[in-house]
């Protein structure tokens, strides 16, 4: 497989699973401010930085589970950044499901940009260090929302969630998720 076939395969999965569980809880996510969704990538990213060090799950949950879940608060994340927090909290499934399809096209559109200058250097990486960088850019997030939003010279909040949301892809790939989908 090339990277876009791979990258779709993870996409696939993820909208698909992100899309039933949308038609089982419905929008309950829309209640959650930015700052808890990024808490919430936090807690699925340190338990990946975890998992990777001890070497043993207690709970049964694997490490690709955990990275389908940053890709998709990812994607909640960019929702709500364009959405606001405030707002209707039930919406439509089918509008949900195109929302996500269209915030995942231009992060991959950012990732293909991206590849294209750097080479494809994510396939060098460990993914140890993609963990680390998902880490790095939640710390990231964090201060930038203390600082309201705000940003001297840095990039904003959109651009570290799309960052994650690729990171966590590409690990699900040199994981082999994707020939696995």
């Amino acid at each position: 497989m090339n990277t876009t076939e791979e990258y779709n395969a993870v996409i696939d999965y993820c909208r698909s699973l992100f899309v039933n569980k949308t038609k089982d809880y419905g929008t309950s996510w829309r209640i959650m401010r930015l700052s808890s969704i990024t808490d919430q990538l936090y807690i699925k990213a340190k338990r990946i930085r975890t998992l990777e060090i001890k070497q043993v799950s207690k709970v049964g949950e694997d490490i690709a589970g955990e990275y389908v879940a940053i890709i998709n608060y990812c994607v909640i994340a960019l929702m709500q950044l364009e959405m606001g927090d405030e707002g209707e909290e039930n919406l439509d499934a089918a509008w949900v499901a195109q929302k996500y399809s269209d915030k995942v096209n231009e992060t991959r559109d950012l990732m293909f940009a991206k590849n294209h200058d750097y080479g494809e250097a994510w396939r060098d990486m460990r993914i140890s260090s993609m963990t680390d960088m998902i880490l790095m850019k939640l710390h990231r997030v964090k201060q930038i929302e203390n600082n309201e939003g705000k940003t001297i010279v840095s990039e904003g909040l959109a651009a570290n969630y799309q960052d994650m949301l690729n990171y966590a892809v590409f690990a699900l790939i040199k994981m082999g998720f994707a020939d696995k989908k």
